[in-house]
């Protein structure tokens, strides 16, 4: 799932291809649920946004919201964004003030105030790529070189507020029931897998990707979450929206259903979110909440987004997160911010086992593969569609090739004190699928971890 603070001082968001993924239907049956609309799965690449204001304006509560142009689905706005924090260069004089953060730790790219980093590159093995050569940038050290690397993790919560049509609050839904549970989530504590003992969910998937050529002490580690922030959105019924035309259309804001468990949950305008969202995070950096040396995350409560087409009807659902990266030009070196959005999943909403942190799993280890949202690959297929289909992609986004899985997740059973949860990350394709081998030299030969059966051969190439 994928922002100019003024012209001296410019920050733009570059955002990953989100986790999509295919909802079953209404079939809850509680007599608070909406008619949740039809849904299909699909995939969306989120370039580059810009903010202007070194801090964001806040929305009324009756916001007009402003549909891409040139677009065709409102998912368009995360290209171009006329809603978030000011839209074009130069709105204002002020400079953004902030501390950076510059990690003693090596592997640092010289010029860029952020996490560390290491560099490699592999050549395509197949396909019309064939001896291409593809550089990647990753969070961590080398691994051919080993050590620790401690990233950081700063987190804010995000609970809704759900309005009806006349103003008067409908639902709450508060992020606190889940803070403990993405906490002790695989992703920042410690389990056992075959890359490792004792260690966290993504340095597993890391550590199986260079298992054969990294010291054995190498770890790329996330710190204990810590809460920056707490807030609430207030989510209202109904959205202005102006179309391309110049029309304005009343468009519903969120859908409501409940899950088995009772559990609310909500599809959300892509154009409201994003609003909101962005505007959040340029705040919190603006208040030092969210820092370079960090993992950014805005973490929100059975959050899912929809999309509307430029007719404000609906045109798909469900966006379960992206990651991103915020960055200041202008200055040297020049700061930026990894940031992730992602969802708890309450069990039952979503099938092939996404359910609790698998949408963040996901963020969290292509963060860690494609911290800034640029690395090429060559032009592949996604699995299980037919042989002369292009459903493809052509970037290093290790959650996506296995997403469309039926069997995407693997369960984890984790015991905090007196508490025993089993959680679902999401099994990752390793960088060996990407380069279209007959061989991997991951760990086991795998393509896939820590699931290796999800993919039993690397990428094919995207049919010409």
């Amino acid at each position: 799932m994928y922002k100019t603070l003024p012209s001296a001082a410019v920050v733009r968001a570059i955002f990953a291809l989100s986790t999509v993924v295919c909802m079953f239907g209404n079939s809850f049956g509680q007599a608070s649920n909406d008619v949740m609309p039809a849904m299909s799965p699909g995939y969306v690449r989120m370039p580059a946004a810009a903010l202007d204001n070194n801090t964001a304006p806040a929305l009324s509560s009756s916001p007009l919201l402003v549909f891409p142009a040139g677009a065709d689905s409102s998912k368009g706005v995360f290209a171009v964004d006329s809603n978030a924090a000011g839209n074009g260069p130069g709105s204002g004089p002020q400079a953004l003030s902030v501390n950076h953060h510059v990690s003693a730790v090596g592997g640092v790219i010289p010029g860029l105030d952020t996490v560390p980093t290491f560099a490699g590159a592999f050549a395509a093995q197949a396909g019309p790529s064939l001896g291409n050569v593809f550089p990647f940038i990753m969070v961590g050290n080398d691994p051919r070189v080993g050590d620790t690397t401690r990233i950081p993790t700063k987190v804010t919560e995000v609970s809704l507020n759900l309005l009806n049509a006349d103003g008067t609050l409908r639902a709450t839904m508060p992020f606190k029931p889940f803070e403990d549970l993405v906490e002790d989530s695989p992703n920042f504590e410690e389990a056992n897998y075959t890359s490792g003992r004792h260690i966290q969910f993504g340095d597993a998937v890391q550590r199986a990707e260079f298992f054969h050529s990294m010291e054995s002490d190498w770890h790329t580690v996330l710190g204990e979450p810590q809460i920056v922030n707490r807030v609430t959105f207030t989510i209202p019924r109904f959205v202005n929206v102006r179309f391309p035309d110049g029309s304005i259309k009343a468009v519903q804001a969120y859908f409501l259903g409940h899950a088995p468990n009772g559990d609310p949950f909500i599809e959300l305008l892509d154009l409201l979110f994003n609003a909101l969202n962005t505007n959040q995070v340029v705040n919190d950096i603006v208040a030092n909440n969210f820092t370079t040396n960090a993992l950014n995350i805005n973490m929100y409560p059975n959050t899912f987004l929809f999309s509307i087409n430029n007719q404000g009807q609906f045109a798909g659902c469900c966006v379960l997160g992206f990651h991103t990266f915020f960055l200041q030009s202008g200055v040297t070196p020049q700061p930026r911010w990894l940031f992730d959005f992602a969802s708890w999943i309450s069990p039952g909403i979503f099938g092939a086992g996404f359910q609790d942190v698998t949408g963040l799993s996901h963020e969290i280890s292509e963060t860690l593969n494609d911290p800034f949202v640029n690395t090429r690959t060559p032009l592949w297929q996604f699995p299980g569609v037919p042989a002369n289909a292009k459903v493809c992609q052509g970037n290093l986004e290790t959650g996506d090739p296995v997403e469309v899985l039926s069997t995407a997740t693997v369960p984890i059973t984790l015991r905090e004190r007196r508490e025993v949860f089993t959680y679902h990350p999401q099994t990752e394709a390793l960088l060996q699928w990407f380069e279209m081998g007959t061989s991997s030299d991951a760990i086991g030969g795998a393509f896939s971890y820590p699931d290796t059966n999800a993919l039993p051969h690397s990428a094919l190439p995207c049919p010409q």
